[in-house]
């Protein structure tokens, strides 16, 4: 019996290999002869598409499975693999290694009836497992994968090529950027004043950027910038004064010169000078929330805990595997990268932020992170800024979170009519168990309950994860390019 496989290779830098390929097919009645790729001329070449002829002596009713096989010829020469006949692969063959792909229409675990389904799910949770494994890098914060650094990670969870060239070379050039203001600093005329900052500020980022530069002294733009900037989600409703609000000279005199109290500071001048010097440390105060906080742990740490339970409970053909898979990509590799390059005991927050590696650990909020501030509705409740004026972010993330629910109850809804249906998805189960019971495990107050009984439970879920890497992330991230280029802005 004669069936011709179609193989497509990656198209990204280097997906192409020379080395041996075989292939076999699993049916439902046996199994195909074990074939080598190997056509005439080129093949197995980055963005092709190859037919090959494969044989078997008896039919082998419905293919069920596709064995692949690598061995090295000569010198190893990875392969990554799109997809053998219809099923996907999407992954990276390296060394002489074993890959077993299914078809790809979505499934659910009581939807898999023949044993060979059945074994292939297991034996991908399985591996799986041994590969993606837990560990807290720090008390008291969510935890993450266990890698030194993202030379430790498996190659599907790397940057492609093109991606990983535009970060390093992006990184090369901020660097070289740096070097050269530093010579602009060290043999230029001596600064006078903060706007002499603009003698190494030569290219302005954005829009944005060039404004905030020009307005950055003015009071209503400082007070913008907590409604609308970078880190929006920190204004909240005052209905009480706190109860340290009046700062005494106890609360100050360790940081100030042994020879002076704040009184004294306070008689010395209340000049426009003195007042934008106390906006910059408040805004000063702010950068190490914004950063370590609402970007570091509200999106990326939160981020990867949802990636490694997916990679270790949920099979490829899941349907809630391949709903949030697109979402979490490249996660595990910028987390590595920034535990070791900026949050490190010698990383970069530790030379110029003010928190240092640590800042994390420093500032107190992980301890009561909540599931329920991750939903916008709920987090503008209980800000108290549901009718607060002119709050941008609020309006434009309640459009985005009503799309992305709408979305997800629909994805959702057509694999689970019913909450009996998520209660006896048992993969899904152990899934959310893996999220709390292991991720989330140093957050007691976290709040996110380790067994999800409603369809409504699911959708919620799902939705956070989308908007939290999408526009959450986003609103983070990318401000960042417009408000804090200039650098007395952010300081």
């Amino acid at each position: 019996m004669e069936y011709t496989v179609t193989v497509a290779t990656g198209t990204s830098e280097y997906s192409g290999t020379n080395n041996y390929v075989y292939v076999t097919l699993v049916g439902e009645k046996g199994e195909s002869e074990r074939t080598v790729l190997d056509n005439p001329g080129l093949d197995l070449y980055r963005g092709s598409v190859d037919d090959y002829t494969v044989w078997s002596l008896t039919p082998l009713g419905r293919v069920l499975l596709v064995h692949l096989e690598k061995q090295k010829y000569l010198v190893e020469d990875n392969w990554f693999c799109r997809y053998v006949l219809t099923f996907p692969c999407y992954c990276w063959l390296v060394g002489d290694v074993k890959v077993e792909v299914q078809e790809g229409t979505a499934k659910k675990l009581n939807e898999e009836i023949l044993p060979q389904e059945l074994a292939h799910r297991t034996a991908e949770l399985w591996q799986r497992q041994k590969t993606y494994r837990w560990q807290a890098w720090a008390p008291g914060i969510p935890k993450c994968i266990i890698a030194k650094s993202e030379a430790d990670l498996h190659p599907d969870d790397r940057f492609a090529n093109e991606k990983r060239s535009d970060f390093e070379g992006s990184l090369h050039y901020a660097l070289l950027e740096l070097s050269l203001k530093k010579l602009a600093i060290r043999f230029g005329k001596s600064w006078d004043d903060l706007d002499d900052f603009k003698l190494i500020f030569w290219k302005p980022r954005s829009p944005i950027a060039e404004y905030t530069m020009k307005h950055w002294k003015e009071d209503w733009f400082f007070g913008y910038q907590f409604l609308n900037g970078s880190n929006p989600r920190m204004i909240r409703r005052c209905r009480m004064l706190p109860s340290n609000f009046p700062v005494s000279g106890d609360m100050v005199q360790a940081f100030l010169n042994p020879n002076t109290t704040l009184d004294k500071e306070l008689k010395v001048s209340n000049s426009p000078l003195a007042w934008l010097l106390a906006k910059m440390w408040v805004r000063h105060a702010e950068f190490q929330v914004f950063q370590v906080l609402s970007h570091l742990l509200r999106t990326h740490l939160i981020v990867e805990v949802i990636s490694v339970a997916t990679l270790r409970q949920l099979p490829a053909v899941h349907p809630i595997y391949k709903l949030l898979t697109p979402h979490l990509k490249y996660t595990l590799e910028i987390n590595c990268r920034g535990r070791t390059q900026l949050i490190s005991s010698d990383g970069i927050f530790k030379r110029v932020v003010s928190t240092g590696g640590n800042g994390l650990l420093a500032l107190r909020e992980y301890k009561i992170l909540t599931y329920r501030s991750l939903q916008p509705n709920f987090d503008f409740l209980d800000r108290g800024v549901t009718k607060l004026k002119d709050y941008f972010y609020r309006d434009h993330t309640l459009l985005i979170w009503d799309a992305i629910h709408n979305f997800v109850s629909r994805m959702v809804s057509l694999y689970y009519s019913s909450d009996s249906e998520v209660q006896q998805d048992t993969e899904l189960q152990v899934w959310v168990k893996d999220i709390v019971g292991e991720g989330f495990v140093d957050l007691p107050e976290f709040g996110l309950a380790s067994e999800l009984k409603t369809k409504e439970e699911l959708i919620t879920l799902l939705s956070v994860v989308i908007f939290t890497t999408t526009a959450q992330h986003a609103t983070t991230n990318n401000g960042q390019f417009d408000w804090c280029a200039w650098v007395p802005n952010t300081p």
